[in-house]
């Protein structure tokens, strides 16, 4: 079985990861990104709101931060990981970690940085999956200008939906929330009375789409709702649970990963990105990646320095 020793290997290669990678490519570190190529925003055609590049397609950026990255060195591994198990590497002060890949090769790495996002599990409605990321949306800072002033939806199927409903009102006087499934209390009404927001009350059956575009939501009733786009609040799940279970990682109720600001999640192991922190738009994961990647190789320098002062003293 193959085996190479790198001094970081990143799990996920998408903002968060490539740009850990290339903090720790820049810094001389030997250093494996290992990408299944499943990213979260794949049926986004732009994203938004990252400075000097609003409106840039997601495999755009992927793309130049990879061309960027292997200019330090860094190597590329378009495989899945399978495990990581900690290891005693050889010649190391402190124990490693196994990486194995789902094609059997296996990666030694001094550190490990899991950035591989997250899941969205989405309300079982027709339509729902193949209008994602088009005029089904889930951001409103992501997606809301560009639907601004239009006749929108919200649909309700999750704690926070009618906060979520407010925030979209941002962009919208015209917003309607399907309560679907959704139980509302009296103090929810009121607070989408008081700024406009009509309640449809039933649950959703399917979108309508005619031209390759959403025209409506329809109930089980048969009542057909005209929205021009519809925003939901979809249930996270983190990836590279299974992961890090066996790390010494601990997790939240909701399961994500429990870190401290610099991402690291337990001994030699750091996290980024929205496999942590749910809310992290790319420009988030990015800067959240970045900075691992200096905890990390701060993490490392300590770790010579030690072994270092062992081999004068011995």
């Amino acid at each position: 079985m193959e085996s190479r020793s790198f001094d970081v290997v990143i799990v996920g290669g998408g903002a968060a990861g490539l740009s850990a990678a290339l903090v720790l490519g820049r810094a001389r570190r030997r250093v494996a990104v290992v990408d299944s190529g499943e990213p979260r925003n794949a049926a986004a055609a732009h994203m938004q709101g990252y400075l000097s590049r609003d409106g840039m397609p997601p495999s755009e950026l992927v793309g130049a931060g990879r061309a960027e990255v292997v200019r330090y060195g860094v190597e590329l591994i378009d495989r899945r990981v399978a495990s990581i198990i900690v290891a005693d590497g050889p010649g190391l002060a402190e124990p490693g970690f196994a990486v194995r890949l789902a094609d059997g090769r296996e990666l030694g790495a001094r550190r490990v940085l899991v950035a591989a996002g997250m899941a969205d599990e989405l309300p079982d409605v027709d339509g729902i999956r193949a209008r994602w990321g088009k005029d089904l949306l889930h951001c409103p800072y992501c997606h809301g200008w560009e639907v601004r002033d239009q006749p929108l939806g919200v649909l309700a199927s999750a704690p926070g939906s009618v906060l979520y409903a407010q925030i979209v009102r941002q962009w919208s006087d015209d917003v309607i929330l399907f309560s679907h499934t959704y139980n509302l209390t009296e103090e929810d009404r009121a607070e989408l009375a008081a700024r406009g927001i009509d309640v449809v009350e039933g649950v959703v059956a399917r979108l309508v789409v005619e031209g390759n575009r959403l025209t409506g939501v329809e109930l089980l009733d048969g009542r057909v709702v005209a929205r021009d786009a519809v925003f939901v609040r979809p249930v996270n799940r983190p990836r590279g649970h299974d992961l890090l279970a066996g790390l010494g990682c601990s997790f939240a109720s909701d399961g994500f990963v429990i870190a401290d600001p610099s991402g690291r999640a337990a001994a030699g192991v750091w996290v980024a990105g929205n496999v942590v922190d749910a809310r992290a738009q790319v420009i988030t994961a990015a800067g959240e990646g970045s900075a691992s990647a200096i905890a990390i190789n701060a993490d490392l320098v300590r770790e010579e320095v030690e072994r270092a002062l062992a081999a004068v003293a011995g």
